[in-house]
Parts: structure tokens; C-alpha cells; sequence
């Protein structure tokens, strides 16, 4: 929902709920409806690299780094705004139409080059990206950092501080709880798996045996459908060793990357070795859609869908 909706949103309920002494009052001039629209700025906001930005005006011209950006700045209803997005972005489909920036490596110059009032950029690109974001803040570009969300509740955070720098925290407020009600209602239908039928799950996210550990936004997804994650005694995005996994013996393994590598699954499924394990015996590895689930944004739950649909079919397929 765009900014300019949600004013008139807020107008229209006002003036409901107004007695007939107000009602009389003289209408908005144009000039004043601008006045309250922009009311939020000048804001502060602290980035995840602890940096206050000052932000004198709301945005016109955003330029975002990583894809989780993008997409939960599209959700907040600024794609208009967006006019530079990294060469990993591919949704929404409205992506295809903006200048491409590079990669976790972005071209300065380029970016420079849109004139952007604000960068979103992502604390996963680490000190390596600070000489680049330093030129942008050198040429008079707002730069704001966003928390890499380990957590759920990390994710809702990077929503509420985007919010908060571009003026939609209403948005980003109405967005965080139409989300925490997605994954309530994805518990409630996990309440009635028993306990002896729970499954436990290796999540691959490349065939080098990459994965989540225990402390990761994906385990809590594994939790929240009353599934066990056989790694959750790892720290972080570990790489885990065939001997680790066949040990593990997972009942599903779901894989995270399957539209980027021909006949993924066909390939777990004849490993050398592997034959002993559940999840190949009885055939079950399947794959998940990456984006959906490994950006933490406003498709997440979408993401928790399918995960809980691919583990437990029976319970969760629509």
C-alpha cells in the first residue's frame, strides 16, 4: 500500500468519527496534507553498523543493496521510489526494470550516477564493503546499514528500521503483524503432530553440504512446525562433512538450491554411501524454493509454507 493511501486512509477515518462541530472545520489545503505527510522527517535512525544517519527529507530515490532489502522495501510500497537494486535481486518482477548496481561488490560509480537520497545496504557484506558505502556517505548519500537477521524477530526489526527511514513505519508495523499471524497460523496446524511422528530434516543449501545451524531464522522455522533440525547443534551457516549427515540420518532432506543445479534431487538421491539414509530410502528430498526461503523478508512465511509442506504433506499441503 503506497504512503499517499495510507494518509488518506487515516483522513477518511478521522473525519468518520468527527461530531458535526468539526465537520464544519475548513478542508485540508493541499499545502498542509503535504505538511503532515512529510511530519516524520527529519529523522535519526541507527544502523546496524551503529552509525546515526540523519535523514532530512523522505526519499525520493532509494538505491538497495541485497534483495531482502528490496523486497521488504517493494512490501512498504516504495517501488516507485527504488530507481538501483544489486544483481542478485530477481523479485518482484518489477526489479527487471531498474538499474543494476553489481553484486556484494556494487559499483560506487554507478550507484553515485542515480543521485539516490538513500543506499540500503546489508551488514552481511561486513568491513568489506565499508570503503565503497564510505564514498557514497562522501558524496552526500544517506547510507543506512540493515541488521543481517539471524532471527525472526531480527527480520521484523529490519522492516520496522526501513520503515522507519523512509517513512512507511505504518506499513512496516501492519506488515511485521500480518507476518507473526502467517507463522502463528503454521503453528497451530503443527500442534497436532504427534511426538513420535515428528521429523527430523537436513537442510542443503548447495550440494558442498552447506547448512543451518541451531542458531539460525530457519530453525526456528524447523521448530515452529515440529520439526527437528539435525544440525541444530552447529553454529551459524556451517559446512558440514557426508559423514556428519549420514550419521544424522534425517528423515527428509530439503534442498535449497534445486532450480540451480540439473536433476538436484535425482543426484542426492544416487550419493555413494547415502543408501542407508531415510530420507533416500523412502525417497524423501525435495526441493524448496531458495528465494522464499533464505531471504528474510516479506516472503517468509511463504518460505515456512514450504518447508512445512515438504516435510509433513499430510498435515500442511492446501
Amino acid at each position: 500500500m503506497s504512503k499517499k493511501w495510507v494518509t488518506f486512509g487515516l483522513a477518511a477515518a478521522l473525519l468518520a468519527g468527527c461530531g458535526s462541530q468539526e465537520a464544519e472545520e475548513p478542508a485540508q489545503t493541499s499545502e498542509q496534507a503535504a505538511t503532515e505527510e512529510t511530519a516524520a522527517f527529519p529523522v535519526t535512525v541507527t544502523g546496524a553498523d551503529d552509525q546515526k544517519v540523519e535523514i532530512e527529507e523522505e526519499p525520493k530515490r532509494i538505491v538497495t543493496l541485497v534483495p531482502s532489502n528490496t523486497e521488504i522495501a517493494y512490501e512498504l510500497g516504495l517501488g516507485e521510489e527504488i530507481v538501483g537494486v544489486s544483481d542478485n535481486d530477481t523479485y518482484p518482477e518489477d526489479v527487471k526494470n531498474k538499474e543494476k548496481v553489481g553484486g556484494m561488490e556494487f559499483n560506487v560509480e554507478k550507484i553515485i550516477s542515480l543521485e539516490p537520497d538513500l543506499v540500503l545496504a546489508h551488514d552481511s557484506a561486513g568491513a568489506a564493503a565499508e570503503t565503497g558505502l564510505q564514498q557514497l556517505r562522501d558524496a552526500g548519500i544517506d547510507v543506512l546499514v540493515v541488521n543481517n537477521a539471524a532471527s525472526i524477530d531480527e527480520m521484523y526489526q529490519s522492516f520496522e528500521l526501513i520503515g522507519e527511514a523512509t517513512g512507511t513505519t505504518a506499513e512496516a508495523e501492519a506488515e511485521v503483524e500480518e507476518m507473526k499471524a502467517g507463522f502463528a497460523e503454521l503453528e497451530e496446524k503443527a500442534a497436532s503432530i504427534k511426538e513420535e511422528d515428528a521429523k527430523s530434516v537436513f537442510f542443503e543449501i548447495d550440494p558442498t553440504l552447506y547448512t543451518a545451524g541451531g542458531d539460525t531464522f530457519l530453525n526456528e522455522i524447523f521448530d515452529l512446525i515440529n520439526a527437528e533440525n539435525t544440525m541444530a547443534d552447529q553454529e551459524g551457516w556451517p559446512q558440514v562433512t557426508e559423514e556428519a549427515v549420514i550419521e544424522k540420518n534425517p528423515d527428509v532432506i530439503l534442498l535449497n538450491y534445486g532450480s540451480y543445479v540439473e536433476n538436484a534431487v535425482d543426484g542426492v538421491l544416487t550419493r555413494e554411501g547415502w543408501e542407508n539414509v531415510n530420507a533416500i530410502k523412502n525417497k524423501e528430498v525435495v526441493e524448496v524454493n531458495g528465494d522464499i526461503t533464505s531471504r528474510t523478508g516479506p516472503r517468509l512465511v511463504e518460505g515456512a509454507e514450504a518447508i512445512a509442506e515438504a516435510v509433513y504433506p499430510e498435515v500442511f499441503a492446501k
